[in-house]
């Protein structure tokens, strides 16, 4: 059985797929499980990466590993900052290829970078022992997001067991960087893997991601004058100079989200742009004024706006209460760019792909995807400004994510790969697998 790409699938077609997702689903968790022990936060991304470089190899896909170089993308302008070591930022891609190349070519990608659990007594269970309790999944990554990078590769498996594969080209990304900068997924593009659409499996709860926005990181380095804590008034407490400065930084945020009825459709959200101080560290002896503090911040920016912009913005309020300041104006802060340094993005909406996605998930749902405005970072952001590619982003059901006890809804895993197969198989059209 042939099916053509973008035509609706017929009601045998999509029971045969469907069913196939159910019999293959207790593998597909008992996988989902497997990942998300794999604790691949920054620096020990390989830990997921060897995992599934193991698991589409053995599928029998065109495969190709590499550790990212800064050096490649360096000079790409969605390329962010690196102040970190790069050993294991590794990048895999197994690429399905037709034997008749019929149909409309797509990216499924997903990231496997997770971020730090925090301390440890604060979750109910360990992080990565991906334990099940009724319908939920608990762990560091089960919903941001491996849960979606495991629908991906099930959801192909599910054409198989359906004795199909898709007609046209399919490559499956699994990509670092994603929580810290979004070099990952960038090198993957600068690398050549370009298609006619891509699918990001981010856990959206079902809904249809319309815009995205950018994300900048940011360093305020603060040297102080260290004395005994004894003569503390004669010294400066590089802390306290720092913490000065942060009702400059929360002014350029109320300055920003003054502007958000500029953006098409982040203006929805009470409180779109965050600045967010979300690591201090300073000093050396608690009986020594600290003669340091470094603070990592990040701010957020609507699509449309070039991070240049809200770059001048932080600089400038930095700057400016340094000196009324009365340590700092004679020693002022260092603002230092570190990580994430992008763009959002507005999708508008009916693009083919989006009609397709839209049909599917609506297929299994019985119900129209509602639009989500997104007030993070995205890779999506990669495909759609400079691969002028309609990417969509679309998965399961998390709870906090990036917090404790961070887990995700089974059965919107079940649900978001039966639409992510449906997807695959009318966007790309299919082939019988024995020919």
């Amino acid at each position: 059985m042939n099916a053509e790409p973008g035509a609706a699938l017929g009601e045998d077609l999509v029971r045969r797929i469907t069913e196939a997702v159910d019999a293959g689903f207790d593998a597909q968790i008992a996988f989902t499980q497997e990942l998300v022990q794999r604790p691949s936060v920054r620096g020990q991304e390989h830990l997921a990466q060897d995992l599934m470089f193991q698991a589409m190899r053995e599928r029998g896909y065109e495969m190709d590993r590499w550790k990212v170089d800064p050096k490649d993308i360096e000079h790409h302008p969605g390329f962010s900052p690196v102040a970190v070591d790069y050993a294991h930022a590794w990048n895999v891609v197994g690429t399905h290829r037709p034997r008749t190349e019929a149909g409309r070519s797509l990216i499924l990608n997903g990231h496997v970078d997770v971020v730090p659990t925090g301390p440890l007594d604060m979750w109910t269970d360990p992080p990565f022992a991906a334990n099940i309790k009724g319908d939920w999944m608990y762990g560091r990554g089960a919903g941001d997001m491996k849960a979606g990078v495991v629908a991906n590769l099930f959801a192909m498996d599910a054409l198989r067991r359906a004795g199909l594969q898709p007609a046209a080209t399919v490559h499956m990304e699994t990509v670092c960087e994603e929580e810290s900068t979004g070099n990952g997924a960038l090198a993957t593009l600068v690398r050549g893997y370009k298609a006619d659409a891509a699918l990001i499996s981010e856990p959206s709860g079902g809904k249809m991601t319309r815009a995205v926005m950018g994300v900048q990181w940011f360093q305020i380095k603060v040297r102080g004058h260290p004395v005994h804590v004894a003569q503390a008034g004669t010294g400066s407490n590089a802390i306290q100079a720092a913490m000065d400065l942060v009702p400059s930084l929360k002014a350029v945020e109320a300055k920003w989200n003054g502007r958000k009825h500029e953006s098409k459709y982040h203006h929805v959200h009470a409180h779109p742009v965050n600045m967010n101080v979300g690591k201090i560290a300073g000093g050396d002896w608690a009986s020594s004024v600290p003669a340091w503090c470094t603070m990592d911040c990040r701010i957020s920016i609507f699509p449309g706006f070039k991070p240049q912009e809200m770059q001048r913005d932080i600089e400038d309020a930095v700057r400016k209460a340094a000196a009324g300041h009365p340590f700092l104006s004679n020693n002022p802060p260092e603002v230092v760019w570190n990580g994430f340094f992008t763009e959002g993005y507005d999708l508008e909406p009916g693009s083919a792909a989006e009609t397709v996605l839209t049909r599917c998930h609506e297929r299994i749902t019985g119900k129209k995807p509602v639009d989500y405005i997104a007030t993070a970072y995205i890779d999506s952001r990669v495909f759609v400004l400079y691969a002028d590619m309609p990417c969509m982003v679309y998965g399961p059901i998390c709870e906090d994510a990036h917090g404790f006890d961070e887990r995700v809804n089974i059965p919107s895993i079940r649900e978001a790969t039966k639409a992510i197969a449906l997807f695959i198989a009318e966007w790309c059209g299919v082939e019988p697998v024995d020919g």
